[in-house]
């Protein structure tokens, strides 16, 4: 069986190419043939030695998932779904901005934390991905862009963990796959640019702190354990208080540096002022620790099993400006790609339910990258 590069950060490259005798640098030389160049036939690498060629040949491959569709949306964002096997499809999101372009990947094919307002958690869980699917999706996104725009610079300049899975319950996959998007051979990616969000895995925040102090969000949701209890259930095991301890000590390692937290806005639920001064009262007690903070208000995105509705934006501002009185920096998400399903929420990757997917996948959304609506793939060369 041979081994797939995508899965190697550089320190895994370096043993690899070291098992096959060669020298250290030929590491680096591979591995910026493989994410700065997006090369995925050994052949292409014309500065490496025809003999190191050889020997990749029979001992490697650089392959990722198969693209099954993309999703173009009104607003720019494109959405792409990728089969993962066992019938499972994982979704990557790209999302432009005038000052950036950002890509939201995914850790798991589904996820077990199963929050009420979340569509992905609703599907269930299948597995972990591995290194390489997750590194996969940044290394196809940016070179298909790049040649898409017809850009020999970089396209994508922050990555979130922000897609289906909890990135924390796949750790020993996410870490090796943050240190290539953040090494200078590789996507040269700022550590503020790339974000770890997650439901509140205490001990894993405690091991991102030491391995790899990125920047952090923390789905909060809810001022009180009771009602995070029923929004989030892993708060039943690690709750506010543990979660807001981890999020203080991570700032040890990232002084420089705010912990985000999301609120998703749900009427009656979580949205009344009284919920807002809690929230406050909450934040106050830990900012003596030194814990600094800002607050992602977003939009809830509906789905039929959810039982839960928007907030009215006259109400999500009024929360907003309870917490920014009192000093506390606070943005309210814009909501982009929900025509394709493509928002904060919405990434179901029909892991479980795949009611209604053919007629997704078919539907025809009027795109602004290239005007597409619906492209069926059968390989990774788009």
């Amino acid at each position: 069986m041979t081994a797939n590069l995508l899965d190697y950060d550089l320190e895994r490259l370096t043993a690899f190419c070291e098992e096959l005798g060669e020298k250290r640098f030929r590491a680096t030389q591979l591995f910026r043939w493989i994410h700065q160049k997006g090369a995925s036939n050994f052949a292409q690498m014309t500065d490496l030695a025809k003999s190191l060629r050889q020997k990749l040949a029979v001992s490697a491959h650089i392959q990722g998932p198969k693209v099954v569709s993309r999703h173009d949306s009104a607003d720019g964002t494109v959405k792409w779904l990728f089969d993962v096997g066992a019938g499972n499809v994982i979704e990557t999101v790209f999302i432009p901005e005038a000052d950036r372009g950002t890509l939201c990947i995914s850790s798991q094919a589904g996820c077990a934390v199963g929050c009420r307002f979340c569509s992905t958690g609703h599907q269930g869980f299948s597995r972990n991905l591995t290194t390489g699917e997750i590194v996969f999706q940044l290394w196809f996104a940016e070179h298909f862009l790049r040649r898409h725009l017809g850009r020999q610079e970089r396209v994508i300049s922050n990555v979130v963990m922000m897609g289906m899975g909890e990135p924390l319950q796949n750790y020993s996959q996410l870490l090796p796959a943050l240190k290539v998007m953040l090494d200078d051979h590789a996507y040269g990616l700022s550590r503020r640019r790339v974000t770890v969000s997650t439901s509140g895995v205490v001990p894993m925040i405690d091991r991102l702190a030491e391995d790899c102090p990125v920047a952090l969000a923390v789905s909060l949701h809810a001022p009180l354990d009771a009602l995070r209890d029923n929004l989030v259930p892993l708060n039943k095991k690690f709750p506010i208080a543990e979660l807001l301890e981890a999020c203080t000590r991570y700032q040890s390692a990232a002084p420089r540096d705010f912990i985000t937290f999301e609120y998703c806005m749900l009427d009656g639920v979580n949205d009344q002022p009284a919920h807002a001064h809690q929230l406050l009262a909450l934040i106050q007690a830990h900012a003596a620790n030194g814990l600094k903070c800002k607050f992602n208000l977003i939009p809830f995105n509906p789905f039929p099993a959810s039982g839960l509705t928007r907030s009215a934006m006259p109400q999500v501002a009024a929360f907003a400006k309870i917490l920014m009185d009192a000093g506390i920096v606070t943005t309210v998400r814009k909501t982009r790609g929900d025509d394709i399903d493509a928002a904060c929420g919405q990434l179901a990757g029909d892991v479980q339910d795949r009611t209604g997917v053919d007629q997704r996948m078919a539907t025809q959304r009027q795109g602004m990258l290239g005007g597409i609506k619906v492209v069926v793939l059968k390989g990774i060369d788009v």
